[in-house]
């Protein structure tokens, strides 16, 4: 008789779940904080009196949020690979779409049919509805999910290409992240062509939306966390040993993106406006910004050089970060529609006060549903692609 512990020699063992790493988790929620910022922004924008020092708070000391996401999410795909395992291209898309495309295809039919009973705007036609989901803008938020699914459908890329790409070689990227952002954000020949196409054109629509499926715009970014995930060792060393220059690269990356803000607004003419829409995470500045953040913010969650009371809260906004991401236009509209049937301009206190009780509402409301999805899975699975446990 065999004992209970014998392992079949014919079944594979599993492979050890690697430990859960605190700084992505940590770095998930303060991002989410920062996308409902900048949301919370464009609507303080529209007062004409707005404050620019409260809108480079919530427009430009945010704008690393969004890639950051990129950084993170590549870091943790490399990070749980098995390296000495082929890689199941099938397997891996099955569990990628399970927990983003059934969550975006939810999320967009829900608000596509909240928005058109809320604002009498009707549902789209087939055609209209098409364009929409291959686009990611039946909700300004969720174009993430649509690069993110790319990003996926392209992984066997992504592999090869970090198991060859050197120091040299992404410093080589970088300048052709830079290059190609440039002329995607900047280049008036390249926007003129697009904005002249006629309407009815098939291939405007994919011209005009390319920021929200183009994987190269954000691809610099991505490499690099996938990069640093498998040559771990090195780089928490690097990020002990360099703390301080870290500090400062980070700082002195968020002060050259401020001053190009102020520069258009103070001495350009810019309205803030049209200086939070140049001075952006695509921007030279924002891209070295994003970098800086990205770093930055690794290495202070890693090492833990703050107040370890924190951490409880930092890992709840990254544990409902996902959710509330997802959820929190839906509470800016609500109270944005409050203020504009009462007539309340925004400003500056009531955007403050905007930003806590959304980010409080929505994280609130991921809490709340989460612990509904425990009891009735089926809402977690749609809602977050977060489905239950097989028993061993």
């Amino acid at each position: 008789m065999t004992s209970a512990t014998t392992v079949n020699p014919e079944i594979p063992a599993e492979p050890k779940r690697k430990p859960r790493l605190a700084a992505i988790e940590y770095i998930r929620g303060i991002s989410m904080m920062g996308v409902i910022a900048i949301h919370i922004g464009s609507q303080y924008i529209v007062n004409t009196a707005a404050n620019i020092h409260l809108v480079a708070l919530f427009e430009i000391f945010s704008r690393f949020c969004v890639p950051i996401f990129f950084f993170i999410s590549a870091f943790g795909l490399f990070y749980n690979l098995d390296s000495k395992a082929p890689f199941n291209y099938p397997k891996f898309l099955k569990k990628r779409f399970k927990a983003v495309l059934i969550p975006y295809l939810v999320w967009s039919f829900f608000y596509l049919l909240h928005d058109g009973l809320f604002y009498h705007t009707g549902f789209p036609d087939l055609y209209r509805l098409g364009g929409l989901l291959l686009f990611g803008a039946a909700k300004y938020q969720l174009y993430f999910l649509v690069i993110l699914l790319w990003f996926y459908l392209l992984m066997p890329l992504w592999i090869w290409w970090v198991k060859r790409i050197g120091p040299m070689g992404f410093a080589g990227l970088l300048a052709v992240q830079i290059g190609f952002d440039y002329w995607s954000s900047y280049s008036v020949a390249f926007n003129t062509f697009v904005y002249g196409l006629p309407d009815g054109s098939l291939l405007k629509p994919f011209l005009m939306y390319r920021l929200n499926y183009w994987v190269f715009h954000y691809l610099f970014i991505f490499m690099l966390g996938g990069w640093l995930a498998t040559h771990m060792d090195a780089f928490y060393t690097f990020m002990k040993e360099k703390r301080t220059p870290i500090t400062i690269v980070f700082w002195a990356s968020l002060g050259s993106l401020l001053w190009y803000y102020y520069h258009l607004i103070l001495k350009e003419g810019y309205t803030p406006l049209e200086a939070i829409n140049t001075a952006h995470q695509l921007s030279p500045e924002g891209i070295f910004y994003t970098l800086g953040a990205s770093i930055f913010f690794f290495t202070i969650f890693t090492y833990q050089k703050y107040p370890q009371w924190l951490n409880p809260m930092l890992h709840q906004l990254g544990r409902h970060s996902y959710f509330a991401y997802l959820v929190h236009p839906l509470f800016i509209g609500y109270i944005a529609y409050y203020l504009e049937k009462h007539g309340i301009i925004m400003t500056a206190d009531i955007a403050i006060a905007m930003y806590v009780v959304v980010l409080a509402i929505s994280v609130g409301a991921a809490a709340l549903c989460r612990r509904i999805g425990t009891a009735i899975p089926l809402v977690n699975i749609l809602t977050i692609g977060s489905f239950p446990r097989k028993r061993k």
